[in-house]
This record gives structure tokens, C-alpha cells and sequence, in this order.
């Protein structure tokens, strides 16, 4: 069966969503169109240039995530905090960026011409204009020609974590600047990018939410340090605004996977602890899926005689 795919953020906890799209997999779905939010725009990405779970698997089990904590080389504490003031970020994200343009030209792909016109869609926030942008969409606003744009960057601005790293910056027409920081700061799992005004879509549009549903329990955060401040206000930016837009309706087609136990920015995960929330995601997608695609029945009545 195609679906359309929704992938929403969550940064190391994204490790659930290669287990759930093995599920996918192994029951038949195949990805039409993709779309994501941060940790979910980079699987969004790595699923449209072709790559399968199991694939995915294997590169991050081999894969030092401490490698995306790229500084400079300067030994001295009190320059990170120079940098965060002038800089806007600890990290720079090259890594980042280098690592996902490597995984996409092994398959062929570099800019979003290498890939069916609005098959991927990224989310990124513009803090300067105080706005939401759709990638490739948006481009041409910021004197972009979208087709030529890097897959590859434009997944680094979708993942440029506030003060972690990086923001990007793109100049628009007139050459005033804006600052690109993660798609999760205003919206973390864009289930309504594939959604018709008539709400009856061509194919399933299928979500993959690392959170609860908002009628489940959401745990409190203990913030009594600066460092847990952090933890906190990123856990809330992954799991609050979109869940409160989710009605009951949309639910039946979302895959809820609340990971609990693991940070958003824990880049020191045992391989252990990898292999749980990768059997994490799979488990709940299994779960999920025996009774969801029993009920469903595509292309729709409505567009039998549509191209």
C-alpha cells in the first residue's frame, strides 16, 4: 500500500522511528510522499532517497554521535560561553550536515531536483520574521531557486537546535537576514502538510509522533539547574504545541511512541540502549498497524477517476 509519512522530532529518540518504519516495511507500506520536523526531517529524508530500516539500522549502530558536537579547537571553557553569546550556538552542525549529504549521495541525491517534485517536505522556523517555513516551498522568498537547494542543508536547519547549534543564516530578497533554528520550535510534527481542506486524502497519510497522545499522561520536568532548564524547555518545545491540534480524528492515524527514559540531546547512548528504542518503535508500530491498515481502503471512492 503508498502512504504519505509524517515524522516528528524528538533528537536521539528518533531512534524509535527506524523501528517503527521497519514495521512499516514489513507489512507492505510503501512511502509516496514524506515530510518532518528536526531528528524527523533527516528520516523523512533518508527514507524518500530510498534507504530501508534495516539500512538505517546499520549506520547508526556504527555511528558516534558525540561527532555532532563539533567545536573549535579552543581549550579554554570559558570560549564556549563567548561563543554561544556571538555565535548563538555551542556547536557548529558541519558534521551534521557533511554526514546526511554523504548518506544522500550514495543514493544519487543532492538537491531537491534529484527527487519528485513535493515528495519531501522539511520544517524550519525563521526567528527573525517569526515564522514557520516549508522546505523547498519557502525558498524563493529568501532568493532561492528551490530545486537547486541541498537536501542536506536544508535537514541542518531543520535540526539546528536554539543554542546548540548554529542557527543558519538566509537573506532575503532585499538582503535582510534571517535566523533558520529547528522546525520544532513551531511545529514539531507537521500532520497537517498532507491534510486536504475536504479531508479526504488521495492516499493514508500515516504519522510517526515520538510523544503521547495529549489525553495521555505527560510527565513534569524537574528543573532546578540551568542544565535541566535546558532539557525541559526542549522536551516541552518536541511534545506540546502540535498535540493540542490533534483531534480524535487524526489520532487514528498516528503512531504514538512515548519515550520516556532518554533526553532529546543524550548523544551518549549505549548500544544498549540504541537497540531499545529501535525495538521500542517497531513494537508499537506493530501494535498499531495489524488493525490500521484492516481499515483502510485507497485511492479513496472520491478520486477512483483522478490522475
Amino acid at each position: 500500500m503508498r502512504i504519505d509519512g509524517v515524522f516528528s522530532g524528538g533528537g536521539i529518540k528518533a531512534l524509535s522511528l527506524i523501528g517503527a518504519v521497519e514495521a512499516a516495511e514489513h507489512r507492505g507500506l510503501c512511502f509516496e510522499r514524506v515530510a518532518g520536523t528536526s531528528a524527523g526531517a533527516l528520516m523523512a529524508a533518508l527514507v524518500k532517497a530510498g534507504y530501508k530500516a534495516d539500512e538505517m539500522k546499520s549506520i547508526i549502530d556504527t555511528l558516534d554521535f558525540k561527532k555532532f558536537l563539533d567545536t573549535s579547537k579552543v581549550p579554554i571553557p570559558f570560549m564556549n560561553w563567548l561563543k554561544l553569546y556571538w555565535k548563538l550556538g555551542l556547536f557548529k552542525g558541519d558534521y551534521l550536515e557533511n554526514w546526511v549529504a554523504t548518506l544522500l549521495a550514495n543514493r544519487g541525491i543532492v538537491t531537491f531536483a534529484d527527487i519528485p517534485y513535493g515528495s519531501l517536505k522539511i520544517i524550519a522556523s525563521d526567528i527573525t520574521r517569526g515564522r514557520l517555513i516549508v522546505l523547498p516551498d519557502d525558498l524563493e522568498e529568501y532568493g532561492l531557486l528551490p530545486e537547486r537547494f541541498p537536501i542536506a542543508r536544508a535537514v541542518r536547519m531543520s535540526c539546528s537546535l536554539p543554542y546548540f547549534f548554529y542557527p543558519i543564516k538566509l537573506f532575503n530578497r532585499v538582503g535582510q537576514k534571517s535566523y533558520i533554528v529547528d522546525g520544532g520550535v513551531l511545529s514539531n510534527f507537521p500532520m497537517w502538510l498532507f491534510q486536504r481542506k475536504d479531508r479526504v486524502p488521495i492516499r493514508p497519510v500515516l504519522g510517526f509522533q515520538l510523544s503521547s497522545y495529549i489525553n495521555d499522561h505527560i510527565p513534569t520536568h524537574q528543573v532546578k539547574n540551568a542544565v535541566q532548564l535546558f532539557k525541559a524547555l526542549f522536551e516541552t518545545m518536541m511534545q506540546a504545541h502540535d498535540n493540542r491540534y490533534i483531534d480524535t480524528h487524526d489520532a487514528r492515524d498516528i503512531i504514538f511512541m512515548p519515550v520516556k527514559h532518554v533526553s532529546v540531546i543524550d548523544f551518549q547512548l549505549s548500544a544498549e540502549a540504541k537497540n531499545e528504542l529501535y525495538q521500542f518503535g517497531y513494537d508499537r508500530a506493530e501494535h498499531f498497524l495489524q488493525s490500521w491498515i484492516a481499515g483502510k481502503t485507497y485511492p479513496h471512492p472520491a478520486f477512483k477517476n483522478r490522475a
